[in-house]
């Protein structure tokens, strides 16, 4: 595991930069059904003639940071046509269900007292950060995580392209985002963002899931000309909303900034497979199908906006 210093916290640029031409692609979280529908839609896309992973700026946050890292290793086609024919686990095919014992609802009840018990953003990241270091100490949380992660991605080598990956420092509860600048591992910051219950270890500082910075980060975009946001949550969040979490803030900053911006989130037929359902690895097909569809079909409307 990589040991260097942790990187500096990337906060939101200051002074902001002016806009650019660039092209900026954001990939959400949403847990497994989320990763999923994300590599659907950007395989939809591709496949009607329209192939965003080529963004100069890709920001991708806990299930979107796996999915950021795979499309540079792979197509989405070829991304796609995994999900569609992987195996189901046999520990579910065994047990004729997918969501027995599912931890998911646990997760979302302790970490929803957690919120109500905060009063701003930023302690909120705090409490969240202590209860996952002590999570964490229970067992070796990091080693597996960590495998997990690594054969999940297509490559373990950060892109030429700019790839910005969000997470929380656990210890003081401030935002940080690894870059290929950071010397930090690929692997390392894509188990960082999506380490949603134990905090995850990267020398001596741990980490925790970087949608407790924001759900879709998409804020990080500033600068860019144009800003393609997919978003598995459809842009709700579970913070109070004077906290400003919420995709409609960050997009209201992306465009107050000169940016142009298009969201692309799920459709009302497929929201059951997210949510409490995030974490059913029997979704994830039906999730990639749906988000396939919805790509070929916004592929024309988008052309023009990202060409």
């Amino acid at each position: 595991m990589n040991t260097t210093p942790s990187p500096i916290p990337h906060p939101v640029p200051h002074p902001v930069p002016s806009v650019t031409s660039g092209r900026a692609l954001v990939l959400g979280g949403g847990g497994s059904t989320g990763n999923a529908w994300l590599i659907g839609v950007l395989a939809g896309l591709a496949d009607a003639g329209l192939d965003v992973t080529g963004a100069h700026r890709v920001i991708g946050t806990s299930a979107g940071s796996t999915a950021a890292a795979q499309i540079a290793g792979a197509s989405p086609a070829e991304l796609y046509a995994a999900v569609m024919d992987a195996p189901l686990p046999q520990r579910l095919r065994a047990a004729g269900t997918s969501s027995a014992g599912s931890p998911v609802p646990n997760h979302l009840e302790r970490t929803g007292r957690i919120i109500a018990r905060s009063a701003t953003a930023a302690d909120m990241r705090r409490r969240m950060g202590a209860a996952a270091i002590d999570m964490a100490e229970d067992y070796d949380h990091s080693g597996r995580w960590r495998a997990t992660v690594a054969a999940r991605l297509t490559t373990q080598e950060w892109p030429e392209h700019e790839l910005l990956i969000p997470a929380v420092d656990a210890s003081t509860g401030e935002p940080a985002v690894f870059d290929r600048s950071g010397g930090i591992d690929l692997v390392d910051a894509v188990a960082a963002s999506c380490s949603s219950g134990s905090a995850y270890r990267i020398g001596d500082r741990s980490y925790i899931d970087g949608g407790y910075r924001r759900n879709e980060n998409a804020d990080l975009a500033t600068g860019c000309g144009r800003v393609l946001v997919l978003s598995p949550f459809g842009g709700r969040t579970r913070m109070p909303l004077e906290w400003g979490m919420q995709l409609a803030a960050q997009v209201e900053e992306l465009q107050a900034h000169g940016s142009r911006v298009e969201v692309i989130s799920p459709g009302s037929g497929a929201e059951h497979m997210f949510g409490a359902n995030a974490m059913d690895p029997s979704l994830r097909p039906a999730a990639a199908h749906a988000g396939y569809n919805q790509g070929k079909d916004l592929a024309g409307k988008l052309t023009k906006f990202w060409q």
